[in-house]
């Protein structure tokens, strides 16, 4: 018997027509797709999965097995939100048809519902190849963590010349077929000025309020992190403190002999 499912999930059709800004968050693990399913539109499972979960100093070395790992996970613990997994570096930019050999794949074994691919101009083709096929797409434009060597690190990106080609990578990838884009890290006029420009819609992530959705890296959001937290992230929450406290409290009670306590046991003769 199929699996019967009572929530309609959204899809990349849906999202485009949705009257309020997209509630995007990225999602690597079954656990945390549940608690972010009922309040998000979109699930991002982001290659930044190499640098919150793997601790790479990158996304660079992330492959295609690990994101279609981490998109099964996030599939079966979401059933409201649409979940798109990234195209890891190295899996797309040689060829349209290797970018649909590996999404293809992707989304035959997570069952995601769209792929996300970093790139502009040089893009375009690639992308009309996917969408010609069947394979619905969100652009990143901006800064691109995958060419964060080539943008001389990671930083804000859209001043003076850079503005204009950023905007001409918007237009290429709606042009594209592309149903939504990424923008990160990106000067807020230029951002702003591409959103009111583009018909489909823009994601913000470092970007402008004028954007049709927000994204963030749920980690940086729930103040897991504490050494580093980008300038464009609100901590809505300092879980690492919480986590902290708890760790100290349960490493104290284990050495106290505190913990486990006959609540915590089973098998033990009980006091008449």
């Amino acid at each position: 018997m199929s699996k019967h499912q009572t929530t309609r999930r959204h899809t990349p059709r849906s999202l485009v027509t949705l009257q309020t800004p997209i509630v995007a968050l990225t999602a690597y693990t079954t656990p945390m797709a549940r608690l972010l399913d009922p309040h998000c539109d979109l699930l991002l499972v982001g290659d930044s999965l190499g640098m919150v979960v793997y601790g790479m100093d990158s996304t660079l070395a992330v492959t295609p097995e690990m994101m279609a790992a981490h998109g099964q996970a996030v599939v079966r613990g979401s059933q409201k939100a649409c979940v798109a997994v990234d195209l890891p570096f190295g899996s797309y930019q040689e060829s349209p048809q290797q970018a649909f050999r590996v999404a293809a794949d992707i989304m035959a074994r997570t069952g995601a519902g769209c792929v996300k691919l970093e790139g502009g101009r040089e893009m375009a083709d690639t992308i009309a190849f996917l969408v010609q096929r069947g394979i619905p797409v969100i652009g990143h434009i901006g800064l691109k963590p995958q060419a964060v060597h080539a943008h001389g690190g990671f930083r804000t990106v859209g001043r003076g010349a850079e503005a204009t080609q950023i905007m001409e990578d918007a237009v290429a990838v709606e042009q594209a077929g592309a149903f939504a884009v990424v923008i990160e890290s990106t000067m807020e006029p230029v951002a702003r000025a591409i959103s009111e420009k583009l018909s489909i819609p823009t994601i913000g992530i470092g970007a402008s309020p004028a954007c049709g959705g927000q994204v963030l890296v749920t980690e940086d959001m729930l103040g897991l992190f504490p050494d580093f937290t980008p300038r464009f992230v609100r901590r809505f929450a300092n879980l690492g403190q919480e986590v902290d406290r708890a760790v100290a409290a349960y490493a104290q009670a284990v050495r106290s002999h505190s913990f486990p306590g006959p609540e915590e046991c089973v098998g033990l003769t009980e006091t008449p």
